[in-house]
């Protein structure tokens, strides 16, 4: 690698960690406001919170890095193009070709961290945040032993206990259900315990009363001695046992992939499309250092400058993600159709051809060699 390339590597990795540092901050601070407001108001630790936020970050992180990437490589271009320093490159006989080399470096240097990322960080973050999920879910104490507090448990539940006796009975119980949209319901006992079953955990509620109130006003009243209600889908919302293709290594997606789909209940194109879509992520990493720089390039030739052609590599950006995009269905329906996972990135290194030859002048050579014949 030559001093010039290592002088752009250089600026490019360092904006390109200020830009992942910016947009990963602003990824995080969404997924954690989120998840603030599940965890802590259900009554779990601060120390929870920051291990779930922890568990997602390799998947945020993963989101931001094409981006920053983008900018980072139109920001340095733009700024070898302003300051002149392209203009000497050029004139000292770098060619367009040459030109990219470092961006081509850049790129794949982006393009092993997503490999990173999408292969090993990710599904194993992920699958860790699953079960620490599930864990969560079925950790009745932590969600509903908590007395003197009205707890929101999930959506449309109510639940509150005035006290906790040491011997484990639950005093005077409150417990109203609104999930269903024509009827609410509201249970109140003088006791009530916990019991846990195979089919899992069980509130019996002792010398009680049942109210129902229906849309219609009519109001339904029920005195009970003892009545079990299931708890165990009160805490449901945070998570299923049910294997996802998301959480499986790339090795078993790909040599083990009957296996994986009747363990998940996914088709075999959706986990072609997990699989390869992992690949693709990263292969697209390369492509999309080099369209910011050869799009920039011709600005350098423009009498409107590299500002509106910086618009012209976003958009060329947009369109490529567009293209990832709709390649999913074609291959969810068909696995045999896995390598339209990579016609962005097909795509994307024909329009880069297509830039460079222009900015080599070879179009204008067979446009001169044309007219002469």
């Amino acid at each position: 690698m030559g001093r010039t390339d290592r002088y752009i590597l250089s600026q490019l990795l360092v904006l390109f960690g200020f830009f992942s540092l910016v947009l990963v901050s602003i990824y995080w601070i969404n997924r954690a406001v989120v998840l603030f407001d599940t965890l802590i108001g259900s009554g779990y630790s601060t120390l929870v919170f920051l291990e779930f936020t922890a568990l997602s970050l390799p998947n945020v992180i993963r989101m931001a890095l094409p981006l920053a990437e983008f900018a980072a490589a139109a920001y340095v271009c733009n700024r070898l193009i302003t300051d002149s320093e392209m203009v000497v490159l050029q004139t000292t006989g770098f060619s367009p070709w040459r030109l990219a080399r470092p961006f081509i470096w850049f790129g794949l240097i982006v393009a092993l961290m997503m490999s990173l990322l999408t292969h090993y960080l990710v599904p194993a973050s992920s699958a860790q945040l699953q079960l620490r999920t599930e864990e969560i879910s079925q950790s009745i104490t932590a969600k509903l032993l908590t007395d003197g507090t009205f707890l929101h448990p999930s959506d449309g539940i109510t639940f509150y206990i005035r006290e906790i006796t040491p011997e484990g009975i639950l005093e005077d119980v409150f417990l109203a259900d609104n999930r269903e949209d024509d009827v609410s319901h509201v249970f109140t006992a003088s006791e009530a315990y916990l019991v846990r079953e195979d089919e899992g955990t069980k509130l019996v509620m002792v010398d009680g009363m049942a109210q129902s109130l229906s849309d219609d006003g009519r109001l339904s009243i029920t005195n009970f001695r003892d009545l079990t209600y299931d708890v165990g889908n009160l805490v449901s919302g945070f998570g299923s046992s049910v294997m996802r293709i998301q959480h499986q290594s790339t090795f078993d997606l790909l040599f083990d992939t009957d296996r994986v789909s009747a363990l998940s209940g996914s088709s075999p194109g959706r986990i072609m499309e997990q699989v390869h879509g992992r690949f693709s992520q990263a292969t697209l990493a390369v492509v999309i250092s080099i369209i910011a720089c050869s799009t920039l390039i011709q600005g350098s030739f423009s009498r409107f400058g590299p500002g509106k052609f910086a618009v012209v590599a976003l958009m060329i950006l947009i369109v490529l993600k567009v293209i990832e995009s709709a390649s999913t269905e074609p291959v969810r329906a068909d696995p045999s159709n896995w390598w339209m996972m990579y016609l962005a990135t097909f795509t994307g290194v024909g329009i880069y051809i297509l830039q460079q030859m222009n900015t080599s002048g070879y179009f204008r050579r067979k446009k001169r060699q044309g007219a002469g014949a």
